[in-house]
């Protein structure tokens, strides 16, 4: 049976070896017929720390590897582009 695989951003990486992943899907309501964005968030590992913040990733699920962490990061799709340096000059 294949596995389980989501696409989704980076959330946090506070955490070590750990990831947090928000994927969001549209889904059509079952009575309403109107489409709607559905959200989740999942603790993935990532075992080298490669993931940063903002990266779009691929996470395919695996066996249980804590109580709450049940995937593993497959490949890093796009890099966060890196934010603007704030302030640095005289006012």
């Amino acid at each position: 049976m294949p596995r389980k695989e989501f696409i989704g951003r980076v959330v946090s990486t506070k955490m070590q070896k750990t990831i947090t992943v928000l994927v969001e899907r549209r889904e059509q309501h079952p009575l309403y017929k109107k489409f709607i964005w559905k959200r989740s968030k999942f603790y993935a590992h990532d075992e080298k720390g490669e993931a940063r913040e903002g990266d779009l990733v691929r996470i395919a699920e695996t066996r249980p590897l804590s109580r709450l962490k049940r995937w593993e990061l497959v490949e890093i799709i796009e890099r966060a582009t890196p934010a603007p340096q704030q302030g640095g000059g005289p006012e």
